[in-house]
């Protein structure tokens, strides 16, 4: 009966159940970390360490040596994934390099080539124990090479971006980008640690606050292509300074994982965060997490391209003379009541530089209007605060205007009434460099 090694027949069952999750395999996938690990060991089995050298040597230098070392002349996926790693900012330690190159070839589909490669490398092979490694048995390395066959015909979706913890970790955390039209300032307060740059609070009425796209124990990651990783005290705001004016996408890791609970490689970073400041309160869940609760608490939001989206009544609108000051919130909206139309579900969408309402059920854009093009917002007094309207020029595109018109909608409940207007009043503030 022929040998058998765990590890061969553990991926085994790693890569069927993979298979079985569907064609493309993403990072959300529970056995992608798994799988990944597997690969690591195999390929750590039997690697022996240089007599004569302080380097602890791991797979990352076998890969890193091919281009130089293989002398086939057919190397040039191989000679690229090393290039694309080796200056990674985001990589301090050689096992980082090798997960990065790992997740690289799954996502390409060469990793069966890496492997073959490597073992038509002499010079490189020899580092590893002929006795242990899988790689230098003979009757290891044939099924080893089928299941990489195997993982070379499937669809790897990975964000490679995504990579600040593989030093650490092969788990990774959620990783969300937030891109936000140009502001004066963003309003975080920051803490550096362990070469992390942790959000501490945010200040009230700015970007950060309003906009809910970060919270207090989420990290920066990179700013507009910046990596932050290894920042030195300072180094976020002086990004931010520079950048002033411009419109900015910032990638943020979140302190929560996808099931919620404490991303388990933060753990410590956070409790030392807690020691220094006990009064540190860690914010709600990620917009996803948010929003696949919202969506089953409240029917009255859904989620499109990463945003909150309101699912509110439209009730009309009106017209309301030359004067669109906030004054004639409380006459107008009776004016729309009156009307009876028949009210619409409509979806209210708040980007970042303007508002749409579009119709649920046939799609039709009924409005879409900039915030400065907004003359005021507010709720109508009675009678369950759920209703609320804005006032916005009826041809704000022609010089010669034929006055204000009030648009009036109902939300689902009090607080969301309060929670959109308070989104819509704070719309201009946050676009002024932009217009």
């Amino acid at each position: 009966m022929a040998p058998k090694d765990p590890l061969l027949g553990t991926l085994k069952v790693c890569i069927l159940n993979l298979q079985s999750d569907g064609e493309m395999v993403t990072d959300t996938n529970p056995h992608l970390a798994s799988c990944c690990e597997l690969l690591e060991l195999i390929l750590r089995k039997g690697l022996q360490q240089p007599v004569l050298s302080l380097v602890h040597r791991d797979y990352w230098q076998c890969f890193e040596q091919l281009p130089q070392q293989d002398t086939c002349g057919r190397l040039s996926a191989v000679s690229l994934a090393v290039e694309q790693t080796r200056p990674c900012r985001k990589l301090l330690t050689a096992q980082g390099r090798g997960r990065y190159l790992l997740r690289l070839a799954l996502s390409r589909k060469v990793l069966q080539q890496f492997i073959t490669h490597l073992l038509h490398t002499p010079r490189i092979l020899e580092w590893y124990s002929p006795a242990i490694s899988i790689l230098r048995n003979e009757e290891f390395v044939e099924p080893f090479m089928s299941l990489l066959l195997v993982l070379s015909q499937m669809e790897f979706k990975l964000d490679m971006e995504n990579c600040s913890f593989l030093d650490e970790s092969w788990l990774l955390p959620v990783c969300e980008i937030y891109e936000a039209v140009p502001c004066r300032e963003v309003g975080m307060v920051l803490r550096y640690l362990s070469g992390r740059v942790f959000v501490l609070d945010l200040l009230p009425g700015s970007l950060a606050q309003v906009d809910k796209f970060i919270c207090p124990g989420d990290i920066i990651d990179e700013i507009n292509g910046i990596s932050l990783r290894s920042s030195r005290n300072g180094q976020a705001g002086m990004v931010l300074s520079r950048l002033k004016g411009c419109p900015l996408s910032i990638r943020v890791l979140r302190w929560r994982d996808l099931s919620g609970a404490v991303y388990r490689p933060l753990i410590k970073l956070l409790r030392a965060l807690r020691a220094e400041n006990p009064t540190l309160q860690l914010g709600p869940a990620s917009a996803q997490q948010s929003a696949n609760e919202h969506q089953q608490q409240s029917p009255s939001q859904c989620l499109k391209e990463g945003r909150i989206v309101y699912i509110v009544q439209f009730l009309g609108k009106v017209n309301i003379g030359m004067f669109g000051g906030k004054e004639v919130l409380q006459h107008a909206i009776p004016q729309v009541l009156q009307k009876n139309l028949p009210s619409k579900e409509v979806l209210l969408d708040m980007k970042e530089t303007h508002l749409t309402c579009t119709e649920k059920k046939t799609k039709q854009e009924l409005l879409q209007h900039h915030y400065p093009e907004i003359s005021c917002v507010g709720r109508y007094g009675q009678p369950d605060y759920t209703i609320f309207a804005f006032c916005v020029a009826d041809s704000p595109e022609t010089p010669q205007t034929t006055g204000f018109c009030c648009v009036a909608l109902r939300a689902g409940t009090e607080k969301e009434c309060e929670e959109i207007v308070c989104r819509i009043a704070t719309g201009f503030k946050h676009t002024e460099w932009f217009v």
